[in-house]
């Protein structure tokens, strides 16, 4: 107890002697705003180490905004001591009676001048570490998607809600939207900061504007996971629907998709990702402020010879083409949705019901379930409601013994529609079915029929092919038996 006093009464000392240093308002201010926001930073940091915080609202607090009281706390410092100092000047120039200033006598001959010291530099250590750590918490927290995603709730909502439900959910947006390297993380930063100004001013576009003018180049972000010259060659697409009959009486479409991406060894290859993607193939376009028009593009072989098409009767006469964006064609031309995928209704109940979320025996369940889905309601709520009472009534009223016996069943299904609707559509954000299209395929939208539409001609005459078997092989088109699984089944069985 005797030891514990003594050295109470030497903290105590200690104490008194800061406060003679800082003999001004500011100063002290400045020594309690950085000891209280460091103080905070540590406790808040640990408990988010150990799970007890996991509100994205407080690692703003302690990894941004805390550090921002902590280094202003230690400028105060300082500048009180420079604020007395042009006092002590103004007093002197009055001809006032001002103390003469002397400087303090540091003599480490004494064991008290020595604890000080020592006290002041193990401080100091302690703040550049707890600043540090706080930056670079900071940095890693900006980064995360929690920050991207649920900050901003209206605004990101849609993006943060698609992101969860896709293949790149365990992606960060960061990886994707920065990369690696730091000229684009400082970029990202600065447009984050109009961002930021946007949002709080409420000054931004609903729904908000595609394509993204300043993402990094798909080669610096996409290729560090793919790499488009090791894909494989061809691959099978099966794609079930199901009839809008009263047993929903599914069908069947497969296709053999000529991905490609590889080639010989002197450059020679095929597919998809060969004529789109490798090095030997420059593929440069103009297209209109959507990319969803393409008015000219420009093919470069590996030769190094050039073939340009343009789009007969485009209604943007050559010259006018320069005020539009010459861009060189990368993963995102046609994967312009790999991670915020938004569906719509029909392939999103087709789906469910291969999934067995939704159990294809209800009768009329496709039909009612996209019905349900493209039909207008005042908000959020009113849909997930309706969505529950106009099937339980359908079903009570039109099949009362279905409704009876597979209660369980139709309970799912809601279940499945109110998620699908909630996936896709965001009226405060006027984002709603097809806002996004996307650029695969072209079974919803143009997609490839943006340059494969034998409108596209060269001065030769030459267009680029519509040709169905230029990309892939129909083996199935929307049949309800189709011959070609049967045999891949009865082969898979046989060879077991």
């Amino acid at each position: 107890m005797i030891l514990l006093s003594e050295r109470m009464k030497e903290a105590r000392r200690h104490f008194n002697l800061l406060m003679r240093l800082a003999k001004n308002p500011i100063s002290l201010l400045g020594i309690i705003i950085t000891t209280v926001s460091g103080i905070l930073i540590f406790i808040l940091t640990i408990m988010g180490v150990l799970d007890y915080l996991a509100n994205p609202y407080v690692g703003i607090i302690t990894f941004l905004i805390l550090p921002a009281f902590f280094i202003t706390g230690l400028l105060l410092i300082p500048i009180g001591i420079w604020r007395i100092k042009r006092l002590r000047l103004r007093l002197q120039a009055a001809g006032s009676v001002v103390p003469e200033l002397q400087f303090p006598v540091w003599n480490f001959n004494d064991a008290r001048v020595r604890r000080i010291a020592t006290f002041v530099i193990i401080a100091s250590v302690v703040n550049v570490l707890l600043l540090s750590t706080a930056t670079y918490k900071g940095i890693h927290y900006m980064e995360g998607v929690a920050f991207c995603g649920t900050i901003c709730h209206t605004v990101m909502k849609p993006e943060y809600t698609t992101h969860q439900n896709s293949p790149h959910s365990r992606v960060a947006c960061a990886s994707c939207h920065i990369g690696p390297g730091a000229p684009w993380f400082v970029k990202s930063k600065l447009s984050g900061v109009r961002q930021v100004f946007a949002v709080a001013l409420h000054t931004y576009s609903t729904p908000i504007e595609t394509p993204v003018r300043n993402l990094r180049p798909a080669r610096d972000t996409c290729e560090q996971c793919h790499w488009p010259e090791k894909f494989h060659d061809n691959r099978v697409k099966v794609i079930q629907k199901y009839k809008d009959d009263e047993k929903n009486t599914p069908t069947t479409t497969a296709l053999l998709l000529k991905v490609g991406g590889s080639r010989d060894n002197i450059g020679n290859g095929s597919g998809i990702h060969w004529w789109h993607m490798d090095r030997v193939n420059k593929v440069t376009y103009i297209a209109d402020e959507k990319r969803e028009k393409i008015f000219w593009v420009e093919h470069q072989n590996m030769k190094g010879e050039d073939t340009v098409f343009e789009l007969e009767n485009s209604g943007v006469p050559l010259q006018e083409l320069s005020k539009y964006e010459k861009r060189v064609m990368d993963c995102v031309d046609c994967h312009n949705r790999p991670t915020h995928v938004y569906k719509l209704p029909e392939e999103a109940v087709d789906q469910a019901i291969s999934a067995q979320q939704i159990d294809g025996s209800l009768p009329f369940i496709k039909k009612k379930g996209v019905e349900s889905l493209r039909a207008k309601y005042s908000d959020d709520a009113d849909a997930l409601r309706q969505i529950k009472s106009g099937l339980m009534s359908y079903y009570q009223q039109q099949y009362p013994q279905v409704y009876e016996s597979q209660k369980g069943q139709l309970q799912n299904a809601i279940v499945a529609l109110q998620n699908i609707y909630s996936r896709n559509v965001f009226p405060k954000m006027n984002v709603t079915w097809g806002t996004y299209p996307s650029h695969m395929g072209h079974e919803n939208f143009p997609g490839c029929f943006r340059c494969h539409d034998d409108s596209h001609k060269s001065k030769s005459g030459k267009t680029i092919t519509q040709d169905c078997s230029a990309c892939h092989e129909l083996l199935a088109v929307e049949e309800e038996k189709p011959l070609i699984i049967s045999e891949v089944l009865q082969g898979k069985s046989s060879s077991q």
